[in-house]
């Protein structure tokens, strides 16, 4: 078995080797081919290393190599994983700065900065998705790319690949839970329901027991559950209207004023946007990463992000591989699980996968307090969609103005032409063919 980590140099692939050694009876993995852009390089050298000695110090047999030739690197694959990001770290930087000129957030997945990273993101993703209709059609797209559902969606409609998007927002969530409970996760069953960076739970089951009214009629829960919410003022009062433990990015849209102000406060006291304070850690990994005597992965990969990335991603591959029929939560076609919502729209929500792959679980209808809202974003994303594979700036307009976190036909317009020329070298299709 073959797998291909596009952005290979990214300093999450050393948690994805750390899960292929702890699974070696369950993923019979022969090969890891990294790949990245002659950007990476230097990162790229790195990763090789150190994934090579912790593969040895396991005593592992997995062959691991290192090209910037992605066509060589996913030439016979059984499952791809992407996790890029174009444009680098200086990218999202523009994307987090430029709309706070406008008293409008930058975060990197959504609002206005999500838009330009999936303008980006896009056309390359599906780059990817047509060399793999060519050189392997049969294998599994697992894509990490933010932002996640959008990129997902992109592929299944505008490529013949089988694709699953994936998001560590869920098992933090689940293992959290579980944690407070004091259960196995195990026994512990959530419905998940909503669009990637936009999800509620909002069912909870503790060995098969509804437990939810009991649990959201508890005041040390509804405490407790703050923590999704930063514990801005009146969360526990949401979470108890709501009945549901919303995702962390819903931080974005329910306490939007709060979010601006901390990422103004940032760059005024010179911190800089979230994209300056990973730069730091990344450098602090890499300078790690680099040294010959190092051989795992090291702890402070925590304060990057990500946390349980690899077994979310590791333990899907295995449920495909294994046709185990689990459960995970992840981001697929809707297939009428949600009514409410378009059929091919992309979900983030419980699916049982098999090797024929993630299969959605009926949910019903989106609940009313939620209904409207996730409508409205994925209107936006369907539009962000339609833009990045046409360049049609109407289009882009029109996603951004129905994004729920942009506010004025003035605003969108500023923050459309500033992000456009502020990206113009990677954004071709909007810039008659030019750039690169």
């Amino acid at each position: 078995m073959k797998i291909a980590i596009i952005g290979g140099g990214s300093s999450y692939t050393p948690e994805l080797i750390e899960g292929l050694i702890l699974r070696t009876k369950t993923l019979p993995v022969t090969e890891v081919a990294l790949v990245d852009v002659p950007e990476g390089k230097k990162k790229l050298d790195i990763i090789h290393g150190l994934t090579t000695r912790m593969l040895e110090k396991a005593n592992v047999p997995i062959k691991v190599t290192a090209t910037l030739d992605r066509r060589q690197a996913l030439e016979g694959c059984s499952y791809v994983i992407t996790q890029i990001r174009v444009g680098l770290m200086d990218a999202r930087a523009k994307d987090e700065s430029i709309p706070l000129k406008y008293n409008h957030l930058g975060q990197e997945t959504t609002g206005a900065g999500g838009f330009a990273k999936a303008l980006r993101t896009i056309p390359v993703i599906l780059s990817i998705a047509r060399d793999m209709e060519e050189l392997c059609p049969d294998a599994w797209l697992i894509n990490f790319t933010n932002p996640s559902g959008i990129v997902t969606e992109a592929v299944l409609k505008h490529s013949s690949i089988r694709c699953i998007g994936l998001c560590n927002a869920p098992i933090g969530l689940l293992r959290g839970l579980s944690k407070y409970l004091e259960i196995d996760p195990d026994d512990l069953y959530v419905q998940y329901i909503g669009l990637n960076h936009l999800s509620w739970a909002n069912r909870i089951f503790i060995k098969g027991r509804d437990v939810t009214d009991e649990l959201f009629s508890n005041d040390d829960f509804l405490q407790y559950a703050t923590y999704t919410l930063s514990g801005n003022p009146g969360s526990k009062e949401l979470l108890s209207v709501l009945k549901a433990i919303p995702s962390y990015y819903l931080n974005y849209f329910y306490y939007e004023r709060q979010a601006v102000e901390k990422e103004m406060e940032s760059l005024r006291n010179g911190k800089g946007t979230r994209a300056t304070q990973v730069i730091a850690v990344e450098n602090e990994l890499f300078e790690l990463y680099a040294r010959p005597d190092l051989n795992e992965k090291p702890p402070q990969l925590s304060q990057r992000g990500g946390a349980l990335y690899s077994e979310a991603a590791l333990s899907l591959v295995e449920s495909i591989h294994n046709n185990d029929n689990k459960m995970h939560i992840v981001n697929v076609q809707n297939k009428g699980a949600i009514p409410d919502l378009p059929y091919d729209a992309v979900i983030e929500t419980n699916c049982l996968v098999n090797s024929t792959g993630a299969h959605a679980l009926a949910s019903g209808n989106l609940p009313v307090g939620i209904s409207a809202l996730v409508k409205a974003v994925k209107t936006y994303e369907q539009l962000t969609i339609q833009a990045a594979v046409t360049g049609c700036r109407q289009t882009a307009l029109l996603a951004l103005l129905s994004n729920p976190l942009i506010h004025g036909a003035d605003n969108a317009i500023n923050i459309l032409n500033d992000l456009l020329e502020a990206h113009r070298a990677y954004l071709p299709q909007f810039f008659g063919g030019e750039g690169a």
